[in-house]
């Protein structure tokens, strides 16, 4: 089976090239300064599972390339226009196409671009980050990633990725009841994020300020509700199994959307806290995710004047 990563990030360089470890066919989709980048000091993964590094293969969109069996999207969701685009010359009638990023919009749009039938649900769990040389680091024990097809049945087709991911050094695990646990990693993200990066702390930060633990379970209600309001089919029970993992979480834990604006990057939150707000009931009342989202969007804001001058 021939893989394709969208992406050589801390997500997509991390779970690539473990399967490249393993001796699977791995190719990534990179920009080109990532490209050269690879190419002169090749992939690093430096983790608590054990480090290693290769040269990876590589290609740039629109470069020359048969169609892949599996293309695993790894990118953040606010390049997902671009990659719909760049994915599409590698993509033919076997292709399977297997998308990590956070939330659910960008389901429809890959579900419109490519079909219904070529796209899997899927998530991951795992943080990663990249350091100042380019190399993946990841030191927390989660490098897990699920996947499953939207009717739950296990396809032969999910059986073939499922034995060529066993044996690397990563969990894998395959879902029949994909559409819950997507929704489930995507309330925990949502709120988990939302919470670091208004109060520009951790979990630990967060739960040790004054109604800190308040406003986290606050925030947790409203998406939760507005999850259950858009997929109805949701447990009851969500809210309370979403909380237990947000307190099981270290005190040191930082979301990827909090570390973005710490490095002055662009953010998920659209993706993340706007689709839930533009597809929330009227009469629902979203005050602190409202909140969440104005304070990401006016730093973005702020950001972009600065990039201007």
């Amino acid at each position: 089976m021939r893989f394709l990563f969208v992406g050589a990030g801390a997500v997509g360089g991390y779970f690539g090239g473990r399967l490249s470890e393993k001796g699977a066919d791995v190719t990534f989709l990179v920009r080109e300064r990532r490209k050269r980048q690879l190419q002169e000091r090749g992939l690093t993964i430096r983790s608590i599972h054990g480090d290693f590094h290769t040269q990876p293969k590589l290609i740039t969109a629109g470069e020359k390339a048969e169609p892949f069996d599996c293309i695993v999207l790894s990118v953040k969701a606010y390049h997902l226009d671009t990659v719909l685009d760049s994915i599409a010359p590698y993509v033919d009638e076997r292709t399977v196409i297997l998308p990590l990023l956070n939330g659910i919009a960008h389901i429809e749009a890959l579900f419109d671009r490519f079909g219904r039938e070529r796209v899997l649900g899927g998530l991951c769990f795992i943080e990663t980050t990249l350091n100042e040389q380019g190399e993946v680091e990841q030191y927390s024990p989660r490098h897990d990633i699920v996947f499953g097809e939207w009717n739950g049945r296990v396809s032969e087709r999910v059986k073939a990725m499922l034995r060529e991911m066993e044996g690397s050094k990563m969990q894998v695990r395959v879902s029949d009841h994909i559409v819950q646990e997507m929704w489930n990693k995507y309330a925990f993200i949502a709120t988990f994020s939302g919470m670091t990066a208004l109060m520009r702390t951790t979990v630990g930060g967060v739960t040790a300020a004054p109604f800190g633990k308040e406003l986290f379970r606050r925030l947790l209600n409203e998406v939760v509700s507005v999850a259950r309001s858009i997929e109805p089919s949701l447990p009851e029970e969500m809210e309370e199994k979403i909380w237990r993992v947000i307190e099981a979480q270290g005190p040191q834990m930082k979301s990827s959307l909090s570390r973005d604006i710490e490095k002055g990057l662009p953010t998920e939150t659209d993706h993340l806290h706007g689709y839930l707000i533009r597809n929330a009931p009227a009469d629902l009342d979203l005050p602190l995710l409202k909140t969440v989202y104005s304070h990401v969007k006016a730093y973005e804001a702020d950001r972009e004047k600065t990039l201007a001058r």
